[in-house]
């Protein structure tokens, strides 16, 4: 653990997910493209994010047993292919349903399923001493991809239209995402036992159930996404309302992502001192705070500053609930359980992404969903700070709580 090598399989990982990632970006973008050539409503047109995201959620948990027992190159490579095939495939949809098939199935669940849960667990198990950092590296490839991707695809679509860009994006995906695959067959190392509670009783870590842990982590993981799919899904849509470009708006988003990176890579270094849980919480604290600052704004530059400091506070989030399962849960386990926490961020997401565009059908203004988010936010606050406070209560008797991080 911790060798140079692990590194080195690290930085595949990540750029495994940054190309594979695409395919839950690449929609963001070309929304109001789609849209408007097969005539459907706001709510319809999210529909294909939403549907992406659900595959995802579903693959994710296959992708992740597979892991467990083949190793993570297996499902990489059959999720390449698929992923590649499927953008080729969307590229001649005749219609808003086959649209929408393709990128559920195709892209969503056999595709971009592979490159997420699955491959930040199979980080966790290359790593002890760093495994804070190590995770927000690997969960990085998704912001990577919503960094880089908006600004390529608003200019295929701009340059080719939306088919040919969605085409040639296919092409690239199998032709870089195979070689890299094979990188990733080596097994991991041996892995050491976790220290589940003070009691040393593993099936009840914090002083429940396993599976009621696991449930709470699936609640918040959703909770936390439906507020953070309003401004990451639909600010290029938000962008055209207000009279600004798709160009602006895709430019807003790879900010969102940029500075998203930034914080994953400080909440890394964060996780490793005071734990998953407290991390998670303080994101989250942050992030209702700078998602509020939409409602008064909409200036151009004051969209630019907001998406920047909601990128900034946020991306710690995500990577906080892959390590307090890897905190409590066994590694044997790790590939299933990473990968359906993580999933239940992505079903957030596609939650709030569909919700968001119904509530702008029914009111005409984003203003009623940005405070749909905050309500979800708190939701997610509160969870959190239940959990936290039985970490609290079950490590008293024997340690401080500043010693969470370090029993890993």
């Amino acid at each position: 653990m911790d060798t140079p090598y692990a590194w080195f399989r690290l930085a595949v990982a990540v750029m495994l997910a940054t190309i594979g990632g695409v395919g839950i970006w690449s929609m963001v973008v070309a929304l109001p493209a789609v849209q408007a050539e097969f005539g459907i409503d706001r709510a319809s047109a999210s529909l294909p994010y939403t549907m992406t995201s659900i595959g995802v959620v579903i693959g994710s948990m296959l992708m992740g047993k597979l892991s467990d027992r083949f190793g993570i190159m297996v499902p990489v490579i059959g999720g390449s292919i698929a992923l590649g095939v499927g953008y080729i495939a969307v590229s001649y949809s005749p219609d808003i349903v086959v649209f929408v098939a393709i990128f559920c199935v195709l892209i969503g669940m056999l595709g971009g399923s592979a490159v997420f849960g699955p491959l930040v667990a199979d980080t966790s198990l290359w790593f002890e001493r760093r495994r804070g950092i190590a995770i927000a590296f690997a969960a990085c490839g998704m912001y990577f991809a919503g960094t880089i991707w908006p600004p390529i695809i608003a200019w295929l679509i701009q340059s080719f239209g939306w088919r040919d860009a969605h085409f040639y994006v296919g092409v690239f995906c199998i032709l870089s995402m195979l070689p890299l695959s094979l990188v990733l067959r080596r097994p991991p190392p041996p892995q050491p036992a976790p220290v589940v509670a003070p009691d040393g009783r593993p099936d009840r870590p914090l002083g429940m159930p396993r599976e009621v842990l696991q449930g709470a982590l699936v609640v918040a993981g959703i909770s936390c996404c439906v507020a953070m799919s309003m401004p990451q899904v639909h600010i290029v849509a938000y962008c055209v309302d207000l009279g600004y470009s798709t160009a602006r708006g895709a430019e807003m988003l790879s900010l969102m992502f940029g500075f998203g990176a930034l914080s994953r890579l400080v909440s890394g270094w964060i996780l490793d001192r005071i734990g998953g849980l407290a991390t998670a919480l303080l994101g989250s604290t942050l992030q209702a705070a700078a998602l509020a600052l939409y409602l008064p704004f909409d200036g151009l530059m004051s969209l630019y500053v907001i998406s920047s400091v909601f990128g900034l506070v946020q991306g710690g989030i995500v990577p906080s609930y892959a390590y307090v399962v890897r905190e409590f849960f066994p590694a044997r386990e790790a590939g299933f359980r990473v990968s359906l926490t993580l999933s239940a961020t992505l079903a957030g997401m596609a939650l709030g992404g569909w919700l968001s565009g119904a509530i702008y059908d029914i009111y005409g203004t984003y203003q009623a969903a940005l405070l749909n988010g905050i309500a979800w936010n708190l939701g997610n606050m509160l969870i959190l700070m239940w959990l936290l406070l039985r970490l609290r209560r079950s490590l008293a008797p024997a340690t401080p709580l500043g010693n969470a991080a370090q029993a890993d």
